[in-house]
């Protein structure tokens, strides 16, 4: 069925699928911290300095180094140039006028989230170059993080005893290396900004594709004492030469005047911006760099609406903000670097925390820009009942947060290319309820809306074979769509299952909304979520069948482990559940509804007392309750619901729902078993473990870590007091995925023992941040004692 379809969707429709399971992306060990804010599509660099992944078209990547897109340093002495070389490893057969092979033994790279630094000791010269690469990524900043730039500070030390002229020429080719670069109709142009004493000078690269058209700029600040050149247009499929005896003549580039001519079909073309300035003997200097992109105008791949970008509300949409852009960008990094310090300086200089840690906590983040990203303006003419549809009337607040905040959306995966996929956003949630609460918020929204409407349009899933509609009411979607079709519009795009009888879905909505109204106090939120909250609650009682107060799973893979058959209570569902039974109870005694409270008080004594009979082992929680050869399997991710209470601060006293010596003794099961027990210790937590000491090979899943379930698992262990254990297990995940697999920046979902890993640069991942909310929740306790 899914190769009939497959073939239909790709080959017939000429689309992409949602996931790809015969052409997955291969593994490319390049990837260093990507350039860009929050959803104006990201470029990454590599971490030898390539222009390496494209993602301007929304949800949709771009694998592939433009060769042409480089820094390359002049050097001169006393009126001759000494040294001029690209600072690439790369050999390529084109531009082969420039001194290419840069040798990497003299060059050093270091990223931290979103900031990068790269070292060059030009070797024979006693000239070291710093470049650090800034992107405006800054928590609580709705403005902004918003801005597609990236700026270069290029740091000077002339360690000789002469002073040295150096420049720094910026290159560019006007695309991103597809076919369409040579599609014609591309140009490019000079600009200069003045404001006060300082310039902003560059170049203009117009790149007019029929769809989603979008100009790249390189710019440079030209300051006291710095030189600003340019080069319109060169041919980057040529040598090159030109370009190179231009700069090596005097460091600086000729700076034509006026536009280049349009490019025919065939043609590419780029451009350099050069920046030059003269560093005293033994002195410093610093010459400011950057890029920008201005696509403000999107359609997705059905072309039915055009949507606006989230910066256009700063900078206009009518896709001549990258001059405005650049300008800001070089003006306003230092600021964005001082409020980037504040906020990571806490955890860098804390010294209890493993150095890994803090890498891992801040590199990880680059999936909240580069996870496909989209964060749009809500068009001013819209009216209501575009956004709410016929069910969602009653969200009163929904229309002034999404004005205020536009509408966020990233994929679950770079391969699995479905919208806020909302079983594993749940995992992935609490980076943006900590940074950014706002656009939680606002993408709880959205959710929102969604369960409150249907899709009855009948489809045949691709699991089962069986024919249901696209989206039931009072239920909790998939995802909000594929960024092929048209998101928001059309729900649902994941195909392999009727989701609408998945026991995860509705449980993870009200567990997040009591845990943002928990960290964020917003009551107008928490007010408008709480029918919606009932709603799903109703919808996912009918899975109680034998009423004993706990819901039954299926006897299919009915919730996020999609290839996990379970059966019957479940530790993991039913954990969830009793979680979500809690969380209402709180939600209706803060909103002063009696009924409610002691409706979901009885189901929750009732559901305590079956799920502690029916799975408790004395040890652990069982996987199922179904009596069947892996119901006694331990799962790493069966303490998922004890997670979430702890995160909302309902895991104490009496207000617990677990046993708090049963969550124990089950995470120290996990521990030994699942951890210590699978791969040496080194790789984290397998999902399944036989009590044996056998990873439970019954289905795919069962046998593979999952790195955004181990942080989430490390995080409960945290949150319990069992510390070193939860670094130790979330440890064994960076070790394998940023140091042995080399998988830096594409974190994937998932991976074995035998190192085959599943669907790169995965949400899931961002889960991370629930252990830093545990951390800061200890310290905070260890600092405020009760009495």
């Amino acid at each position: 069925r899914y190769f009939r379809w497959w073939y239909k969707k790709t080959r017939i429709e000429k689309k992409s699928a949602f996931i790809d399971l015969l052409c997955a992306v291969p593994l490319q060990q390049i990837y260093g911290c990507p350039l860009g804010g929050i959803g104006g599509g990201p470029i990454t660099r590599g971490w030898r300095g390539e222009f390496c992944r494209w993602q301007l078209n929304p949800g949709k990547y771009r694998y592939g180094t433009v060769i042409a897109d480089q820094f390359t340093v002049c050097l001169r002495r006393k009126g001759q140039t000494v040294y001029q070389q690209v600072l690439s490893l790369e050999r390529p057969s084109t531009l082969q006028g420039w001194n290419w092979g840069y040798c990497g033994h003299y060059a050093f790279y270091h990223a931290l989230y979103p900031r990068a630094w790269m070292v060059y000791e030009l070797p024979g010269q006693n000239v070291v170059l710093t470049c650090r690469q800034v992107s405006p990524v800054i928590p609580h900043d709705y403005k902004d993080s918003s801005l597609p730039v990236g700026v270069f500070i290029w740091e000077v030390e002339n360690g000789n005893e002469e002073p040295v002229d150096v420049s720094i020429m910026f290159s560019l080719q006007n695309g991103t290396g597809a076919k369409e670069d040579e599609s014609g109709g591309h140009w490019n142009e000079p600009f200069a900004l003045r404001e006060g004493g300082e310039r902003v000078a560059g170049v203009l690269l117009h790149h007019r594709t029929p769809v989603n058209p979008v100009t790249f700029a390189v710019a440079a600040r030209e300051k006291a004492g710095t030189v600003v050149t340019h080069l319109t247009a060169f041919d980057p499929t040529g040598s090159g030469r030109d370009v190179w005896q231009d700069l090596l003549q005097d460091g600086k580039l000729e700076s034509p005047a006026g536009k280049s001519r349009v490019t025919a079909k065939g043609e590419v073309t780029a451009a350099a911006v050069c920046a030059s300035c003269t560093v005293p003997a033994r002195g410093h200097g610093t010459l400011e760099l950057a890029l920008a992109w201005d696509m403000p105008r999107i359609h997705f791949g059905s072309k039915e609406k055009l949507h606006l970008r989230r910066y256009t509300r700063f900078f206009g949409s009518d896709g001549d903000a990258a001059p405005a852009l650049l300008r800001y960008a070089l003006t306003h990094y230092e600021e964005w670097e001082r409020k980037i310090e504040a906020w990571q300086k806490p955890v860098l200089e804390n010294s209890q925390l493993p150095s890994w840690y803090k890498s891992a906590l801040f590199n990880e983040l680059y999936f909240v820009t580069d996870g496909g990203t989209i964060w749009l303006e809500l068009p001013p003419d819209l009216l209501p009942q575009d956004v709410q549809g016929p069910g969602g009337a009653g969200l009163s607040h929904l229309l002034p947060v999404l004005r205020e905040y536009g509408r966020f959306a990233y994929l679950e995966g770079q391969e699995y290319r479905m919208y806020n996929t909302y079983d594993v956003h749940f995992y992935a949630s609490f980076a943006l309820v900590m940074l950014w609460p706002k656009l939680q918020i606002s993408l709880q929204y959205d959710i929102a809306v969604t369960v409150m409407n249907e899709d009855v349009e009948p489809r045949q899933y691709l699991m089962c074979g069986q024919t249901a509609q696209v989206k039931l009411k009072n239920v909790v979607p998939h995802d909000i769509g594929d960024p092929d079709d048209e998101p928001w519009q059309r729900v649902n795009a994941y195909l392999m299952h009727d989701t609408a009888n998945w026991k995860d879905l509705n449980l993870k909505f009200v567990l997040q909304v009591y845990r943002d109204y928990y960290l964020t106090r917003d009551m107008p939120y928490l007010r408008d979520m709480w029918p919606v909250c009932q709603a799903v609650m109703e919808s996912e009682l009918k899975f109680d069948t034998d009423n004993d107060g706990l819901i039954e799973n299926g006897g299919f893979a009915d919730q996020t482990y999609d290839a996990w058959v379970v059966s019957g209570a479940s530790a993991y569902c039913g954990g969830l559940w009793l979680a979500a039974v809690r969380v209402m109870c709180e939600m209706a005694e803060v909103l002063g509804d009696a009924g409610t409270r002691q409706k979901y008080s009885g189901i929750l004594q009732k559901g305590k007392e079956a799920f502690e009979r029916m799975l408790w082992n004395g040890k652990y929680y069982n996987y199922d309750s179904s009596g069947s050869n892996t119901s006694s399997s331990i799962m790493s991710d069966q303490c998922a619901g004890q997670w979430f209470l702890g995160a909302c601060g309902l895991d104490q006293g009496e207000l617990e729902v677990f046993p708090k010596s049963h969550v124990v003794s089950a995470l120290k099961t996990i521990f030994e078993k699942n951890v210590l027990g699978f791969a040496g210790g080194t790789m984290g937590a397998v999902n399944g473990m036989r009590p044996d000491g056998v990873p439970d090979t019954s289905s795919v899943q069962s046998s593979e870590v999952w790195i955004g379930v181990v942080y989430a698992l490390a995080a409960t262990m945290i949150q319990e007091g069992l510390v070193q254990e939860g670094f130790r297990t979330a440890e064994g995940c960076y070790r394998t995925v940023w140091e042995q697999l080399g998988m830096a920046f594409q974190t994937p979902e998932a991976y074995c023992e035998k190192k085959v890993y599943r669907s790169l640069a995965y949400m899931r991942p961002l889960s991370i941040w629930s252990m830093q909310l545990a951390l800061e929740s200890r310290a905070r306790q260890a600092s405020d004692p009760k009495p």
